[in-house]
């Protein structure tokens, strides 16, 4: 899908608000004319919209009075991987749970590659007041610049700034990543192989990113990758690819807990033991992690609570509140029996 280049060159709010000297919730009161605002700064602020040549878009509208009452839950996956992949369900709970507390509908969109046009159009039609995106890939750059027709926030860092920049909620995944393959390191483990997510989602680079600089550090060689999709058959095609390129494996650090729950499968059924022979680390700490048939080692991710983060940015941004733009929660390494 073509990258959009109109709305880029389009006078923001945000603008508005640096030309003026006032904050970002200052200049969507005062375009409204709402009472709380002296009617000095409405007429300043209103000059200098009218200045740049600023048009309030639906972003604007959404902080009036004219309201659909309704968010958008986008996740740009196949409806079966969306709803299999134990990340993405959390994320769901948390959001549901904190639009549930707010005035709002929530409605959730599950949708392939080939459904993305059709999503952009109902998005982009004035029908929801915000929009919250999960699972974001590079192929799905339209939904970047949505920001300057509707208030979006983003699970996990998107894969490309722009300006204004998007809001998101994530985790330092390079860092984390490099805390579950130094567990490996401290138990002696020499060649250490990796599992990576979709090459083109941030998380899934800075993931395998970490791997490596933990590796780097440990004067290890990080040369073990297979590409996974996040998926269960992914996740084993690829420990069998890596076993098949080197038998002498002795680690795997896989970019999510589903893929590590595959990978020690197809680990044992190929005679090796975990963690005996090969000690394997996921990411998550979902249900895949305790289901697995030996429990995974793995690294934490808050995925419910970060669920009600976004939703709840999402809805301190329609009020008109200054909201950071990143915000970044905490992980930390949950042992169990497979490392």
């Amino acid at each position: 899908m073509a990258k959009p280049t109109t709305p880029s060159r389009r006078p923001t709010l945000e603008m508005v608000a640096a030309e003026a000297g006032v904050t970002r919730s200052t200049v969507s009161r005062a375009l409204n004319g709402e009472p709380d605002v002296s009617q000095a700064t409405i007429k300043h602020v209103r000059e200098v919209a009218a200045r740049l040549n600023y048009v309030p878009n639906r972003a604007a509208r959404s902080l009036a009075s004219s309201r659909s009452m309704a968010i958008a839950l986008v996740i740009p996956e196949p409806g079966m991987l969306a709803l299999a992949d134990p990340h993405l369900v959390a994320v769901m709970a948390g959001v549901s749970r904190r639009i549930e507390d707010s005035d709002y509908l929530l409605s959730l969109m599950v949708a392939g590659d080939s459904e993305n046009a059709k999503i952009m159009r109902y998005l982009t039609s004035g029908v929801v007041d915000g929009v919250l995106v999960a699972s974001q890939h590079s192929r799905h750059d339209a939904l970047l610049y949505l920001h300057d027709l509707v208030p979006v926030v983003f699970s996990g860092r998107p894969t490309e700034q722009t300006d204004p920049p998007n809001y998101f909620i994530d985790l330092d995944n390079a860092a984390a990543a490099a805390a579950g393959t130094a567990h490996l390191v401290s138990l002696g483990r020499r060649r250490i192989a990796t599992i990576t997510g979709p090459e083109d989602m941030a998380a899934a680079s800075d993931r395998t990113a970490g791997w490596r600089s933990a590796l780097v550090e440990a004067g290890l060689p990080a040369d073990l990758v297979a590409v996974g999709d996040y998926t269960a058959l992914g996740g084993a095609a690829a420990m069998r690819a890596l076993l098949e390129r080197d038998p002498g494996i002795d680690g795997v650090f896989a970019a999510n807990d589903v893929m590590a729950a595959a990978a020690v499968s197809v680990l044992l059924d190929a005679g090796r033991r975990v963690p005996q022979d090969v000690a394997v680390v996921g990411f998550d700490d979902s249900s895949a992690a305790l289901t697995a048939r030996v429990p995974l080692t793995t690294v934490s991710q808050p995925s419910e609570a970060m669920g009600g983060l976004m939703a709840d940015l999402l809805l301190r941004i329609l009020a008109g509140d200054d909201v950071p733009v990143s915000t970044v929660v905490e992980s930390h390494l949950v042992r169990r029996a497979s490392a």
